[in-house]
């Protein structure tokens, strides 16, 4: 009833009304200063969870980063420990192989009876005025056979200072050979 009266009491004619209803609230009355302090405190009320939820995702982000960082090095390292191993399997492949190939194909130094006869050999072609003598006769001479001739003859041409020739026979049986002794 009380609107009703206010209304009738209104005589202004076409101005705008309000249909407020009575209200139990009290009415403030703020200067700028305090509305935007107001505002400020809610407004940080509101993001504090935010930004301590930010900062927690940043030292997360951070502690990731360093972790990262450790995870680099130790890859390097392990990339390095890998490289290191590597190279040291294959030195080891390529000493095993020298050492199965001396296994297989053994290199033998001449013994006391080679070097001697090849010895022989050199003082028999020296002493000879042609420098020359047939395997036959250097095989009668030292009484050995045609291996252990072809050993000595190999150790006289490894070992000697002086240069020898094996040669045919031109004429005859091809099969014979001479050695000569070239000169100096």
């Amino acid at each position: 009833m009380d609107i009703v009266d206010t209304l009738q009491i209104n005589t202004f004619g076409n101005s705008p009304k309000a249909d407020v209803p009575p209200s139990e609230e009290s009415v403030f009355v703020l200067t700028p200063g305090q509305l935007r302090d107001i505002i400020i405190g809610a407004v940080q009320e509101a993001i504090q969870p935010l930004q301590g939820r930010v900062e927690s995702l940043e030292s997360t982000v951070a502690s990731q980063g360093e972790e990262l960082a450790v995870m680099g090095r130790k890859l390097a390292s392990l990339e390095s420990l890998q490289e290191q191993d590597t190279t040291r399997i294959c030195l080891d492949i390529a000493y095993d192989r020298r050492r199965l190939a001396a296994l297989e194909h053994p290199t033998k130094e001449p013994g006391k009876m080679e070097t001697t006869r090849a010895e022989k050999i050199e003082k028999y072609l020296a002493s000879r005025p042609d420098h020359k003598a047939t395997f036959e006769t250097l095989k009668g001479m030292l009484q050995v056979d045609n291996v252990r001739l072809n050993e000595a003859i190999k150790i006289l041409i490894a070992t000697s200072e002086r240069s020898y020739v094996i040669q045919k026979e031109k004429t005859g049986d091809k099969r014979k050979r001479s050695l000569i002794m070239l000169p100096k």
